[in-house]
């Protein structure tokens, strides 16, 4: 097979003849309900013009749906789109200091800080150990473990990564609070 030719797309459903199970459970809209022969429920479905559409391949006996399967496919790819509009995108905001950073300066981050995990971002401070500052990573750590502890006082965030030390920064994650 030539790599470019593409691939015959394999059907994500069994449909009419395919569907192999000798009794199934037939469901749909203005359709008698119930277990049948397979043989039966497709003269039923072709009577009607539609398709049987297996949609529970594992159940026992296997669910089938009478329905028109073009429209089926449609229904799904347009449930999907909603599902994936409706999902929440994780944002993650980053708030950089050095290790000498002043209280006034912590403040003022603290505030950003506070309007990210309000808005139910995550926020990843940093300390940025330049050159010699390297020394004092302690003090990197006493000032990102204050300040997560001032978040998480006011019920705002969780901590979610402790303090982590990756090549010239140290790192620490905090997580919004969930609302009750």
């Amino acid at each position: 097979m030539h790599p470019r030719t593409p691939k015959k797309k394999e059907a994500l459903h069994k449909i009419n003849e395919h569907i192999k199970a000798e009794t199934i459970r037939v469901v749909g809209e203005s359709v008698e309900q119930g277990v049948f022969p397979t043989a039966r429920a497709l003269e039923i479905a072709f009577a009607m013009g539609l398709d049987l559409v297996e949609i529970s391949p594992n159940a026992d006996p296997p669910v089938c749906k009478i329905v028109d399967y073009n429209k089926f496919l449609y229904e799904q790819k347009k449930k999907q789109k909603e599902i994936k509009a409706n999902a929440v995108k994780q944002v993650i905001k980053e708030i950089r200091f050095g290790p000498n950073t002043d209280e006034h300066d912590v403040d003022f981050k603290l505030k950003h800080a506070r309007h990210f995990l309000e808005e139910g971002n995550k926020v990843r401070c940093y300390v940025f150990f330049r050159g010699r500052t390297i020394m004092y990573k302690e003090r990197g750590e006493k000032l990102l473990m204050e300040f997560a502890e001032k978040l998480s006082e006011e019920g705002l965030a969780k901590i979610e990564m402790m303090p982590k030390v990756e090549g010239k920064k140290m790192a620490i994650m905090l997580a919004p609070k969930g609302k009750k």
